[in-house]
């Protein structure tokens, strides 16, 4: 054994400082163990000894074969038939396997082992393994653009000679018909060398046959195949293309009807990560999530080496932007911290771009979303950074900020004159959001800045003239103009811009490149437009407050506001500018009066406390309001409601701790008022106001969310109880102990989430939640005493298969209930499968002690199903036109009385068929019946074929073993009861009926 383990082969280059990782390792062991199963066998033996192997350890085998197929090439052919022939998963194991191995590791893989993957590729296509389409799309984000290496050119023609040579294999998917289109077009491009002529114009022969064949396919791409195909459009098979797609759409399908459709198809993020290798997109991610601001120099240089440091590397830079604005969506929380923003990423991208034509194709990449945004469908994430990259170079590098907003100028006429209104409407769109969602309170800085020449100033104030001054000749910050060609200014207390020649020199002395220096720093160079927008005598209380970020700051703050008083809009994006690096709040699960004291020196608390305090004057409750309104609107704070919440029960924790006398104590109130006035005041519902606080509240801490409950569930009981998307962010944050809290403040009396009013929707919503979202609610269900009552009509819907954690649940509350009609109707309208035991098991254990009970119940089911008359009268409703609350069907409750049978024949007592009234009622059943129904449940008849018995004896409870017989079955030689039931079932089994275990 340890012979073969030193010569098992590798699956890796490693070099020689590199330790084995866990993955090579798992692989080697599982070599090593398959290898054990068949060394020195016959074909025959190393066949049986996988078979009883891969019963125990289906992975390890699996693993095992795997590796042995992409290292050893001359056993390849062998073992992939091994491995077929003793896979138990249709080889699921093996491709989730590959995938992750290619995601992780296909950069260090031999050249071996790449060969190897490509001819297991080609097998599995050729033999239509399922989900084999998964392993081309990972493989083909290795296939990188702006790299024309050899290893990556081999790549890429292996591919399209795999997809060329399958394409009818390749048609069965159209996503990854998408796919191939996507990543070729992006290839083609590269492919414009000499040597890859040949490579180039089969590229184009197999994409043009793709995208003519699978149009409507190949639109759900969207906007960024548009991007892709301006890029190839001198290629004449594209531009004939494009021809048909500008002048001819109805060639192309007869739902196309012009370019904008889709232009207007925001391209899915799946697409945009594809054209980054894996390796690369970690990269980034970590550059964008892990890495400080001012610290970044080091890890963008390393990626400059590594990826950019080519001639033809300078393509990937669109890539890479279209990846950052696209799928990089950072938390607000992230976004508040002191993590490289996305526009210093894209910024150094732009800087560092050493081709013209790439860094047009850069700038377009940036700002394609804001051509034909749409605020309905698009994202404002999307826009986002073109804004900020623009923003923040003003000051360090404002030649890019000007080539930007030049770019965004000259797009508009050129992008497609036709479309020219249409670009010019999608970039108002992009401009009005940012100012109402706050990303920049003001773009007349941006467009009017004395850094700018007056040429390009000129060109972008009669572009955007509707965000250079409104229709009153005030700017958008709503300062008054004098005159068109002059810079906005202002009152004393109003904000200012100085013209180029008044434009103090220290500020423009001042101003160094930002990369070097902390993101808070960078911020910091902003505080005096913040403090600017203020009344003079409330600017060094602003300076303070940006300085401590105290509750106590903010106070003094507030209190000298008189008049004239501030903005909301100032007020408003001061506090934001306090609040941005702020630690998230977060409580022990059982916080201690001042560690709640200590919470709240944030100063978004001192505006609650405004609200909070009846010595406030009305004026300054507004403008708090107003603030506040425009806080939310802006979305720069987060927590500002579930925040609010917090407050208010801390201030009525520490009055109910003040208060000596009990009866004083009991009568201290929760103040819901003031967060139902501030729901009112942003017309906000307060259900839905409530759920979305609790949503970011998860985010942030789930100790403060569930010591927010039982307050919230007490003062908005109306609102909250049975709200559905309320409950789920609950019981989706909960750990067992939070659980157990909340289950003993219900058993206390201090908790409500429920009410049986309309119980049932949210039940029936809550099928879908996690399986402990589910757990947890029913254990929340169970400690409020919900009847059974209230749960009866989810029961014929719950599907054994999907469902098995709302159907357990009922089962432990039908155990503890006595058997009812009610109940048993219900039960009996579930859909009859023979894996499905819950009707079995709820009736088998109530014959426990209700056995008398349960009959008569079964027996009135039964023969409501069935009345007094023939089956050639009575009209028999089919099995789907049955009412929603009408009783089982007759079939349905024949079907769950045959798995009863069954489990009956199975536990050796039959006692309960026996009844009297069961007797009954299955004998006016079979003489009711259709001949089919006969056929279908004739052992369940055979009990009923006891008519001349006498009455006692169907009457009493026979012996387990005594089963009726019919006379006419007997046979001469005694044979035993169960020989007798034996005939019958084996007709049965000839019939395709259904069968029981004898």
């Amino acid at each position: 054994m340890e012979q073969t383990k030193a010569n098992s082969p590798r699956l890796f280059v490693c070099t020689a400082i590199e330790n084995k990782d866990e993955i090579e390792e798992r692989y080697e062991r599982a070599y090593n163990f398959f290898q054990s199963l068949v060394a020195d066998c016959s074909e025959k033996e190393a066949h049986d000894a996988l078979n009883n192997a891969v019963c125990k350890n289906h992975e390890d085998v699996s693993l095992g074969m795997l590796m042995s197929i992409l290292t050893e090439p001359h056993n390849a052919t062998k073992c992939y038939r091994d491995l077929t022939l003793v896979t138990r998963d249709g080889l699921t194991c093996v491709l989730n396997n590959l995938s992750n191995l290619i995601l992780e590791r296909y950069l260090k893989f031999q050249d071996t082992t790449r060969n190897q993957l490509l001819w297991l590729l080609k097998e599995m296509i050729r033999n239509a393994v399922n989900g084999v389409d998964s392993v081309c799309w990972n493989l083909m984000r290795y296939a990188s653009g702006g790299d024309v290496t050899p290893k990556n050119i081999f790549l890429v023609e292996s591919l399209l000679d795999i997809f060329i040579d399958n394409r009818m294999w390749l048609d069965k998917y159209p996503v990854l018909v998408c796919m191939v289109v996507y990543t070729y077009l992006r290839l083609i491009e590269d492919h414009n060398i000499p040597q890859l002529m040949t490579l180039r114009q089969r590229e184009v022969n197999f994409v043009i046959a793709l995208i003519r064949e699978h149009f409507n396919e190949v639109l759900t791409l969207g906007r960024d195949l548009v991007r892709l195909l301006q890029n190839v459009a001198r290629i004449p098979e594209f531009n004939q293309l494009w021809q048909d797609i500008l002048i001819n759409p109805k060639t192309l399908s007869p739902t196309f009807t012009n370019v904008m459709q889709l232009l207007q198809i925001r391209t899915s993020r799946r697409y945009l990560q594809s054209r980054l290798t894996p390796e690369m997109e970690r990269k980034l991610v970590f550059l964008t999530s892990q890495v400080r601001f001012g610290h970044h120099k080091k890890y963008q240089e390393w990626f400059q080496r590594q990826y950019l440091a080519t001639p033809e590397s300078q393509t990937l830079r669109s890539d890479m932007i279209r990846f950052i604005v696209g799928v990089i969506h950072p938390t607000n929380e992230l976004l508040c911290s002191d993590i490289i923003p996305r526009w210093a990423v894209i910024g150094w991208l732009l800087t560092t771009c050493t081709s013209n034509v790439a860094a047009s194709n850069a700038k377009l990449a940036l700002f394609y979303d804001w051509l034909f945004y749409d605020p309905e469908k698009d994202n404002i994430m999307n826009i986002e950074p073109a804004i900020l990259v623009m923003h923040h170079s003003m000051r360090s590098h404002p030649a890019v900020t000007a080539t930007l907003l030049d770019f965004l100028c000259r797009i508009i006429p050129n992008f497609y004159p036709p479309f020219a209104d249409k670009v010019k409407q999608g970039i108002f769109n992009s401009l009005q959001q940012i100012i109402e969602k706050r990303v920049l309170p003001n773009l007349q800085p941006l467009f009017d800045s004395p850094k700018l020449d007056r040429e390009l100033r000129t060109t972008v104030r009669d572009t955007f003239k509707e965000f250079c001054s409104n229709g009153n000749g005030e700017g958008v910050s709503g300062i008054r103009e004098d005159g068109n060609d002059d810079l906005p200014r202002g009152g004393p207390d109003e904000p200012a811009f100085s013209d180029d020649e008044d434009e103090p020199q220290p500020i423009i002395a001042e101003d160094t490149d930002d990369d070097d220096l902390p993101l808070s720093e960078v911020r910091a160079r902003e505080r005096p437009e913040l403090a600017a927008a203020l009344p003079l005598i409330l600017r060094p209380f602003a300076e303070t407050l940006l300085d401590d970020r105290s509750s106590s700051a903010a106070t003094a703050l507030l209190n000298a506001c008189t008049t004239p008083m501030p903005t909301p809009i100032a007020l408003a994006d001061l506090f934001a500018a306090t609040l941005q690096d702020a630690s998230p709040l977060r409580i022990t699960r059982n916080p201690s009066p001042s560690e709640l004291e200590q919470t709240l020196n944030s100063p978004i608390f001192s505006l609650f406390n405004c609200l909070h305090s009846s010595d406030v004057t009305e004026v300054k409750r507004k403008l708090i309001l107003e603030t506040l309104k425009e806080i939310y609107v802006q979305s720069s704070v987060q927590n500002v409601g579930y925040c609010l919440l917090f407050y208010l029960k801390v201030c009525f924790e520490r009055e109910r701790r003040a208060e000596r006398d009990p009866v004083k104590k009991r009568n201290v109130k929760f103040k819901a008022d003031v967060y139902k006035d501030y729901c009112s005041f942003l017309e906000l519902k307060i259900a839905e106001s409530l759920a979305d606080d609790f949503e970011k509240c998860q985010e942030s801490d789930a100790n403060v969310l569930v010591w927010l409950i039982p307050d919230v569930y007490r003062e908005f009981k109306d609102q909250v109880q049975n709200h559905i998307r309320l409950l789920h962010i609950i019981v989706s944050t909960l750990d067992a102990g939070q659980l157990q809290r909340l289950v003993c403040l219900t058993l206390q009396g201090n908790l409500m989430m429920f009410k049986s009013d309309d119980i049932t929707t949210m039940l029936s919503t809550s099928l879908s939640w996690e399986t402990f979202e589910q757990y947890c609610l029913w254990q929340l269900l169970t400690a409020h005493e919900i009847s059974v009552e209230d749960v009866l009509p989810i029961i014929p819907k719950l599907s054994y298969k999907d469902h098995a954690e709302a159907l357990t649940s009922v089962l432990l509350m039908l155990k503890q209930e006595r058997p009812t009609g009610d109940v048993l109707r219900q039960m009996f309208c579930r859909p009859v499968d023979e894996e499905d035991t819950f009707v079995v098991s709820t009736v088998m254990y109530w014959c426990q002690d209700y056995e008398d009970k349960v009959a008569d119940l079964l027996a009135v089911l039964l023969s409501t199903r069935y009345p007094g008359t023939s089956p050639n009268k009575r009209k028999r409703p089919g099995k789907h036109n049955i009412p929603p609350n009408a009783p089982p069907s007759a079939e349905l409750v024949l079907g769950h009385l045959e798995q009863i049978r069954i489990c009956c024949v199975d536990q050796d007592d039959m006692s309960i068929f026996n009844m009297e009234c069961l007797q009954k009622a299955l004998q006016q059943s079979q003489s009711n019946s259709s001949d089919s129904l006969k056929r279908q449940y004739n052992e369940l008849f055979l009990l009923a074929w006891e008519d001349e018995l006498p009455i006692s004896r169907r009457a009493r409870k026979l012996v387990s073993n005594s089963l009726p017989i019919n006379p006419n079955l007997h046979s001469s030689n005694e044979d035993s009861e169960e020989e007798e039931i034996v005939k019958p079932k084996q007709a049965k089994r000839r019939k395709k009926a259904i069968s029981d275990s004898d």
